[in-house]
C-alpha cells in the first residue's frame, strides 16, 4: 500500500511541475509582468489554474498519507530489530572490540630505539 501511495504522489509532483510550467507568468508573481492597471481584479480560473489547484492538493494529501504510513511503522519496531542485529555477545572475556579492531601491535611503528621515526630516505 506505501509503494502504491508513494508511485502516485511521484507522479502526482511530476504533473503538478508540468502544470505549473505550462502556465502563462502574467500572474504578477514578484512583480513581474500582468501591467496591472486600475481595473485589474481577479483573473478567470482557467483550466490550468484549475488542475494546479487539484493536482496540489492531492500531492498534499498523499504527502500527509505516507507521514501517517512511516509514523505507524516506525512505532511497531527498531531499525535494529528489522536487520536483526542485536548487541554482540562477549566471548572468552576478550573485550567488546575483540573481533573488529586489530591487534595493537600492528597499528603502532615500529620502535628503533631512542632514535625518532622517520620515513625512509628517497635515494
Amino acid at each position: 500500500m506505501e509503494n502504491v501511495i508513494l508511485v502516485v504522489h511521484l507522479i502526482l509532483a511530476i504533473c503538478l511541475i508540468g502544470v505549473v510550467l505550462l502556465q502563462r507568468s502574467e500572474g504578477g508573481g514578484l512583480g513581474m509582468g500582468g501591467g496591472g492597471g486600475v481595473m485589474t481584479g481577479r483573473q478567470a480560473a482557467t483550466a490550468l489554474g484549475k488542475l494546479t489547484w487539484a493536482f496540489a492538493i492531492a500531492f498534499l494529501a498523499t504527502s500527509i498519507t505516507l507521514t501517517i504510513i512511516a509514523a505507524q511503522n516506525s512505532a511497531s519496531d527498531s531499525v535494529l530489530d528489522r536487520i536483526g542485529a542485536g548487541p554482540a555477545a562477549v566471548e572468552d572475556g576478550a573485550g567488546d572490540d575483540a573481533d573488529i579492531l586489530p591487534p595493537v601491535d600492528d597499528l603502532l611503528p615500529p620502535i628503533s630505539g631512542d632514535a625518532p621515526a622517520l620515513p625512509p630516505r628517497a635515494d
